[in-house]
């Protein structure tokens, strides 16, 4: 088939934007949905049992609009890309862009834990980092809405790790990039194995 979605997922701050970024430059016709993108508004995040707004659990975000987002995609990639500003291949061999090869980066912290999704990715990353750095990274960010003092231990990472061990046993087949490598290191690792193992043209 000529179409393809790739989802890059993994911890926050691992590096899953500026992997995807440098992926819409080199794939062919590539488009790309930001999980992040959906979040809904600081008022209709609930408070949990930890005390924290629940800022990192599926039900902070319309996930049923994401789906419906990728699902436009699936039925109609050329519209998409029009539609979102994603110039298309010019100088292909394949003149109709309904024939070229379409590709889709979903990027997001939660990819991997919504069973309606699950089976749309062709190639499943997830980008790991260790605690410490995790934490050291989070709190150089500067967000929307600040991180109130205590989220990352009492709700950020505990989250994480939770629905992490979901995921594992999800038998979903994830590829971990190891998000203390060099940006370019961690590229070169995808954009090969995308090549290699998704596009045959290496």
């Amino acid at each position: 088939k000529m179409k393809y979605i790739i989802g890059i997922g993994g911890v926050t701050n691992g590096g899953k934007t500026t992997l995807t970024n440098k992926l819409i430059k080199t794939l062919p016709n590539c488009c790309v949905v930001h999980q992040d993108d959906f979040f809904k508004k600081p008022d209709q995040i609930e408070v949990g049992e930890d005390g924290f707004r629940q800022w990192d659990v599926l039900t902070a975000m319309d996930m049923e609009a994401m789906t419906n987002t990728v699902k436009g995609w699936i039925e109609n990639p050329v519209k998409f890309a029009r539609s979102h500003g994603v110039s298309l291949s010019s100088a292909s061999d394949v003149a109709d862009p309904d024939e070229q090869t379409h590709i889709l980066i979903v990027e997001g912290f939660l990819l991997y834990n919504y069973p309606p999704l699950l089976d749309v990715f062709d190639k499943s990353y997830y980008i790991t980092i260790p605690y410490e750095e995790c934490k050291r990274r989070r709190s150089t960010r500067q967000y929307t809405v600040p991180d109130p003092p205590g989220l990352f231990d009492g709700h950020v990472w505990p989250m994480y790790l939770k629905h992490r061990r979901e995921m594992e046993r999800s038998g979903l087949n994830i590829q971990c990039l190891d998000g203390l490598k060099s940006k370019e290191e961690i590229y070169n690792q995808a954009y090969e194995d995308i090549q290699n193992n998704l596009l045959n043209r290496l």
